[in-house]
């Protein structure tokens, strides 16, 4: 194993459990050099989605982390720490990645070569298992061992289901006794 490997490697093991207690998932550690400066790169990822305040507290932890446990691994050299969520240009390689990705249009490669684009209907969380996609009006049902790569499609002009409204609470059988009390004449 390379320096450079044997060093995310070392990333990886000390920020997996840390970051599983704040319920994030650590997808990928990239560390390169620039100048004189390492570059450190951490991206997670959590059923849900990252929010803001999810990147803000992970960036807490993986700072406190390099900076106590891995300064010798680093070699004491400067470096620029970036969290970010996964985001929708990595591949799905993990059973997770698909469970997140139900009813999102992915395109895929398959080992045999081929490719089909097909939206997630439904994925096997064991390893061994695999994903079930529509394609066209069909299911096609494919092994993890199948996919040589797959990656999620942006959709801008996606038709989403109507969603009935909702009344809010002023909503009931008389409402012009809450206009009253608005419009401030009080008889």
């Amino acid at each position: 194993m390379s320096a450079p490997e044997a060093l995310t490697t070392s990333i990886e093991n000390a920020l997996t459990d840390p970051l599983a207690e704040l319920g994030l998932d650590l997808e990928a550690v990239e560390v390169s050099t620039a100048g004189s400066r390492r570059v450190v790169r951490v991206a997670v990822d959590k059923d849900g989605g990252v929010t803001m305040d999810d990147v803000a507290e992970a960036t807490r932890l993986v700072g406190d982390v390099l900076d106590t446990e891995l300064t010798t691994a680093l070699g004491h050299q400067p470096y620029t720490l970036e969290v970010t969520s996964r985001g929708v240009d990595r591949p799905l390689t993990l059973p997770r990645h698909w469970r997140r990705n139900v009813d999102r249009l992915v395109k895929v490669k398959l080992a045999d070569g081929s490719s089909l684009t097909g939206r997630v209907t439904s994925h096997d969380e064991d390893p061994e298992g695999g994903v079930a996609l529509d394609v066209s009006g069909r299911e096609r049902r494919l092994a993890y061992a199948e996919v040589q790569r797959a990656l999620v499609q942006i959709e801008f002009n996606r038709k989403t289901p109507d969603v009935p409204d909702v009344p809010d609470e002023h909503d009931d059988e008389h409402p012009d006794e809450h206009d009253e009390h608005l419009d401030g004449d009080d008889d």
